[in-house]
């Protein structure tokens, strides 16, 4: 399996985002904090595509383990309400 590295960043900046070179189709498909302000992307290439490497908010690159450790925090995963 090719690795996959992910690029955190701010909402802001989704429009610099070539959707071309990345695994993300489009604005309405990507993944968004609790609190809206970040998203993220993933890229297969080792060299990070222009588009991310533009970003001025841009935290990563993070591996796959790294990202799901990031995304099971409270600012990516709401808690379950409870009953």
């Amino acid at each position: 399996m090719e690795p996959k590295y992910y690029v955190i960043f701010n909402v802001s900046e989704l429009d610099k985002i070539d959707f071309n070179q990345v695994f993300e189709t489009s604005i309405e498909t990507i993944r968004k904090s609790v609190d809206k302000t970040l998203t993220f992307v993933k890229y297969k290439d080792e060299v990070m595509p222009s588009s991310i490497a533009s970003l001025d908010t841009k935290q990563g690159p993070y591996s796959h383990e790294e990202i799901l450790a990031i995304l099971a925090t409270l600012e990516w995963t709401p808690p379950y309400p409870e009953n």
